[in-house]
Parts: C-alpha cells; sequence; structure tokens
C-alpha cells in the first residue's frame, strides 16, 4: 500500500511501519496525505497479525506540519468521512471548523485510541501539525537532530489544533513553547517526558524497530488493556474538555484573523516567518 503520500511496509510479520513520504514538502501534510495515512493506521489495526505501529518519516525532517499552500477548495469533496460533522462546504467558520474537526482533531483523536501500541520515530524538525501525528503515538523515539516546535501563536492561533502541551510538557513549559514559539529539543523533550529515549540519527529505525519487537512479544490482549487504562486516566485529569476548550479557542483565532486580516492566520506572521524558523 502506497500514494498520496504514504507508505506502509511490514518489517516483520506482527509490526506495520507507516511511512510520510513527502520528503520534498518535508512531509507537509495536505488532505490527501491524511487520508491515506488514516487508511494506513485502519489497516494496521485490523490485521490482527499486527501488534504494534511504527509511524516513520522519508527525509531529513519528520514533518513540517500543514501543507499552508493546499487550495481547499473543494478539498473535502467526495470524501468518506470518518467522522459525523457535516457542513464542510458551509460559508463561513461553519465549513472551516468542519473540516478541521474531521481532519486535524477528528483523525488525531482516532489515532491516539487505536487499542494497539504505536510509536513514533521522529527526526529532524516536527513542527505544528507534526506534534498532531506524534503526540497520539504511545511512545516516542527521538533522534539526536529532532527538534518540535508549535508556532500557532506567532500566526495569531492559540496552539494547535490537538492540544496535548500540557500532558506532554508540563504547564510551565507549555506555556513557554506557546509564548515564544521557539522549539523543544530532543534532549529537553526526554528530561520533560515527551520522549521515551534519544539516539543517534543512524541508530534511529534499528532501535525503534529492536523495540517494536520486544513489545510485540506481549499478549496482544493485555497490550490493548494497558494502553486503554493509562489513556483513561490521562483523560479522567480533563483532558477530553481541555482539548474541546482549545479547539473552539483555535476556530475562534481563524475567524478573527479571517475578520481582521481576510487570512486564517496573522498576515503579519508572513513578514516574520523566517525569524523564528532561525531560531529553531
Amino acid at each position: 500500500m502506497s500514494g498520496k503520500g504514504i507508505r506502509y511496509e511490514q518489517p516483520d510479520p506482527r509490526i506495520a511501519r507507516i511511512v510520510l513520504a513527502r520528503p520534498d514538502t518535508r512531509n507537509a501534510q495536505d488532505t490527501d496525505l491524511l487520508y491515506a495515512l488514516n487508511a494506513a493506521f485502519d489497516r494496521a489495526a485490523r490485521d490482527d497479525e499486527v501488534k504494534v505501529i511504527i509511524l516513520a518519516a522519508d527525509g531529513p525532517h519528520f514533518s513540517s506540519g500543514h501543507d499552508m499552500r493546499e487550495d481547499l477548495d473543494g478539498a473535502m469533496d467526495g470524501r468518506t468521512t470518518v467522522g459525523t460533522w457535516c457542513g464542510f462546504g458551509c460559508d463561513g467558520a461553519e465549513g472551516y471548523m468542519a473540516r478541521e474537526k474531521e481532519i486535524y482533531l477528528g483523525f488525531s483523536e482516532r489515532w491516539r485510541n487505536i487499542p494497539k501500541p504505536t510509536i513514533a520515530e521522529v527526526q529532524g524538525k516536527v513542527v505544528a501539525g507534526g506534534l498532531m501525528l506524534v503526540w497520539p503515538c504511545d511512545i516516542v523515539i527521538a533522534a539526536e537532530d529532532a527538534v518540535f516546535a508549535d508556532n500557532t501563536v506567532a500566526m495569531g492561533i492559540a496552539g494547535a489544533e490537538f492540544f496535548n502541551h500540557p500532558w506532554e510538557l508540563g504547564v510551565r513549559k507549555a506555556k513557554e513553547m506557546l509564548f515564544t514559539s521557539d522549539a523543544v529539543s530532543a534532549a529537553d523533550a526526554h528530561r520533560l517526558g515527551m520522549v521515551n529515549h534519544v539516539v543517534p540519527n543512524d541508530e534511529l529505525s534499528e532501535f525503534t524497530l529492536t523495540l517494536a519487537r520486544r513489545i510485540a512479544e506481549q499478549p496482544m490482549f493485555a497490550l490493548k488493556l494497558a494502553k486503554e487504562s493509562v489513556n483513561t486516566a490521562q483523560d479522567n485529569q480533563g483532558r477530553v474538555n481541555a482539548m474541546q476548550t482549545s479547539f473552539a479557542a483555535h476556530q475562534l483565532c481563524h475567524t478573527h484573523n479571517r475578520i481582521v486580516g481576510g487570512h486564517i492566520i496573522d498576515t503579519s506572521f508572513l513578514t516574520r516567518q523566517r525569524e523564528i524558523a532561525r531560531r529553531w
């Protein structure tokens, strides 16, 4: 299975490896890629022989986030949606929010709750929407050159759609990350508990596969229930309610920016983009 920016591999009968395969765009996420990624996750989840799913990426960077060059007119036409939200062709905030509720918040939440263990294999830059692919995974293995950034506040938006920052980094570092748009290094992410292991770049894939094989030795039913138990503990801390509130704030920011500047992001960001990128 491949195409639309996704490659599906099976390095072991018990392990699926899904690869972001748009290195020329630094694995930027357009609508086609996200639906293809969701289909790949579905394939792995439905294969009873597969016990562990790895998410990896081609090229020097894991993901540069949402593909801002995509023409969104008609982007949802003809899609077989996975959620029940509707009104993708409606005017104003309604249509835009429907799309983001389906392919950003909806997909990320769906992938988080796949009952099989998932491992993110991460190198290079992981920017905003890229975090929304990494954070739903159960375990994160980072190369030494990995850096993680959410620059959405610089765009005039109150954080990425899948707002897991406080649970990944802790409240203080989450605020600093958002307020400054600065990147978090792999070493700091490991120290804060967002990353499980940091390894040399040339050892990343083999280390991840070795860990996946160790996990795959465990009974599948116990793995599923252990994952569900940990996710439930996190949800009981208020994660779901916080996620819904932050998503609403995200949509309010898009609408505000359109009214004030005619674009979904703060137009001043475009002039400051290179300066922000240099800090990473």
